[in-house]
């Protein structure tokens, strides 16, 4: 879907990103992290031409973006920012019909659409009406990942969507976002800064230093095969038990043949979400139920143990 090849961005005369080569696949939910100034977010933009490269080519769809209108580009890449970037004069309905209407869609295909982003983002009918200072952070987020999905676009690219949320509100639009993504099957490309969100979120990380790639690959090989001392400091060597915990789920490491008949957790809780439950409750057992609330197993704290090491 997008390739760089040897890309390399100058700013005053020195390399924010430095021959950068990078593949990211039709329907890959990929986040580029690294530290601060890593030129993370600048590869990102180079994506829509935000930010144009100097050296290089890039590739979507097989095409150097340059043989793009770069409005027409953008029109195919749904983009969104921390600070949502909503019309404060206009309507949720009239923000999220933005492209749309600039594609030329009628007036029932945009009701149609609106309606059936709100409940994709369970928010309800009512919020078409309101204005953007009459939501929450939360819910004026929720919008602007409306009004970038409105037009069906072929690529999300997000860039520290959540940086400035609360970290309940922040975990329940990560918990959205995934879920988009497993019924969309779009293209997702996200910037951040949060070890723990791109952990959670992505199919394949990108680890950032100094305008080039250190690492990529699955989390979990990121985490278990450190390439260098740098990914295995940025990883932070003290928590990486606990941020191993986080990738795998309690429904697949619960033991199927068992059962116990006290409160269950949900399957897709996470071993280190039920790690925390386990010393909460003071046992070594935790029922686990499905997504229709049967029984699925019981999870024991000893099955924690026994999760891959590098």
């Amino acid at each position: 879907m997008i390739e760089f090849k040897e890309v390399s961005k100058y700013f005053a005369g020195k390399a924010a990103v430095s021959d950068l080569t990078l593949h990211i696949a039709k329907g890959e939910f990929t986040v580029l992290i690294g530290t601060s100034g890593c030129g993370k977010s600048t590869t990102l933009k180079m994506i829509n031409r935000l930010i144009e490269h100097d050296k290089g080519a890039i590739r979507f769809g097989g095409e150097e973006i340059r043989r793009f209108d770069p409005q027409a580009l953008r029109r195919r890449m749904g983009y969104v920012i921390q600070s949502t970037g909503l019309f404060p004069h206009w309507t949720v309905e009239k923000n999220i019909a933005t492209v749309p209407k600039l594609l030329g869609w009628s007036k029932p295909q945009i009701d149609a659409r609106v309606s059936e982003l709100l409940a994709l983002l369970n928010m309800e009918e009512t919020f078409r009406h309101r204005y953007p200072h009459q939501l929450s952070g939360g819910q004026q987020q929720r919008i602007g990942v409306a009004r970038a999905l409105a037009a069906d676009p072929e690529v999300l690219l997000m860039d520290e969507p959540f940086g400035a949320l609360d970290p309940v509100t922040r975990a329940t639009l990560q918990q959205e976002i995934a879920r988009i993504h497993r019924l969309s099957g779009k293209t997702i490309v996200l910037v951040t800064h949060d070890i723990d969100e791109a952990l959670a979120l992505a199919d394949r990380l990108v680890l950032m230093d100094g305008g080039k790639v250190v690492q990529q690959g699955t989390p979990t090989a990121l985490l278990t095969k450190p390439v260098n001392d740098f990914v295995r400091r940025f990883f932070g060597q003290s928590e990486w038990g606990i941020r191993l915990l986080s990738l795998g789920l309690a429904g697949e490491a619960a033991r199927r043949d068992e059962w116990l008949e006290e409160e269950g957790i949900a399957e897709t809780l996470t071993l280190r979400e039920a790690l925390s439950l386990f010393i909460a409750r003071g046992t070594d057992r935790l029922a686990v139920r499905d997504s229709n609330q049967q029984p699925l197993g019981v999870l024991h704290f000893a099955d924690l143990l026994r999760q891959k090491k590098p």
